[in-house]
């Protein structure tokens, strides 16, 4: 798979001759009415969840399904759209490529290609001006930083221009897998969301399992995973340690009480410091969820030519050289 460089992000916005624009055009009203949809209804029902637990509309039933699609859809966004489409982190088989691509879709987090696109251009221009979602795009003030934490975390979803596709993902565009599912994002995100309320009402035999179901690992689910994820594009460019050198002007950072949650993605700081690396929390102690799986696809032959971070690597990277770190094993 070809591997988009992020190491360089000196160049221009605009396309020197010959090279791809950054951008190719604004989302359809189609996007828009979806990420209205997708995007604030989850984040409503977070609101209501306190209320409804309290009112005793929460199940073991749906404590287990919540659980099952929030582990499988936040994988296929870390370990598939993230690690593996977007850095190229380890090599796949065939079904194990198109099994992340669709658990990252039933995220509802944007189709495949679209997501690399915009990520690597991330890295390309991290927390610079063509960065598409840097806090630090309205300035160092209380009040720019507060809307650039805003913007960061979800406001560029509704106002942006989309990556162009064909400059930041090639790769991705001429794989026919990937786009079979690209195709069915639409149906995938559906499914996603209605899924749960089946399995609910089939286990429960029963209309308030099923809406129950819906609610928490349907609804609450998909908001919850949107908020963590989006926290890795705003508050883990803000907040937290840096023990990791990178280029001049990007400040990612290690963001510890998300680690769980995010599955080992808050450990931002390496990331950005050794973007291929399958492995993001190297310091020990450091959970890294997303390593552990990726080690276990590897052990069974799924996952092969992982890039592993090597230690003498680790080292040349750290801002304190005379350090002597604890590297996770």
């Amino acid at each position: 798979m070809t591997t988009v460089t992020v190491d360089t992000p000196t160049e221009a916005a605009a396309p020197a001759r010959g090279q791809k624009p950054l951008t190719e055009g604004d989302q359809s009203k189609g996007t828009l009415i979806g990420l209205w949809a997708f995007v604030v209804l989850p984040f409503l029902a977070l609101f209501a969840a306190v209320p409804v637990a309290w009112g005793g509309f929460l199940g073991w039933t749906d404590v287990a399904i919540f659980a099952v699609m929030y582990v499988v859809t936040g994988l296929g966004i870390t370990v598939g759209y993230h690690r593996y489409l977007t850095h190229s982190s380890f090599k796949a088989t065939r079904w194990l490529r198109v099994t992340l691509a669709v658990s990252g879709a039933m995220a509802v987090q944007g189709s495949p290609t679209q997501w690399v696109a915009d990520h690597r251009r991330h890295h390309q221009y991290s927390d610079l001006e063509d960065d598409p979602h840097s806090p630090w795009r309205f300035g160092n003030s209380v009040k720019g930083l507060a809307k650039g934490l805003f913007h960061a975390h979800v406001g560029w979803l509704f106002a942006r221009e989309l990556s162009n596709r064909a400059r930041f993902a090639p790769d991705l565009l001429a794989d026919k897998d990937i786009q079979k599912v690209d195709k069915m994002f639409g149906l995938l995100s559906l499914l996603t969301a209605v899924a749960p309320g089946v399995v609910g009402g089939l286990v429960t035999w029963s209309w308030q399992g099923a809406l129950t179901a819906f609610f928490w690992a349907g609804l609450i689910r998909i908001g919850l995973l949107h908020h963590v994820t989006w926290s890795i594009n705003s508050i883990c460019h803000v907040y937290g340690e840096r023990p990791f050198e990178m280029r001049e002007g990007d400040r990612a950072s290690n963001f510890w009480p998300l680690a769980i949650l995010s599955f080992g993605e808050s450990w931002h700081n390496l990331h950005h410091s050794d973007p291929t690396s399958a492995r993001h929390g190297v310091l020990r102690g450091q959970i890294d969820i997303s390593a552990r799986v990726i080690w276990f696809f590897e052990k069974f032959g799924w996952a092969t030519n992982v890039k592993w971070a090597k230690e003498d690597r680790l080292r040349s990277k750290m801002v304190d050289r005379d350090a002597q770190p604890k590297l996770a094993r």
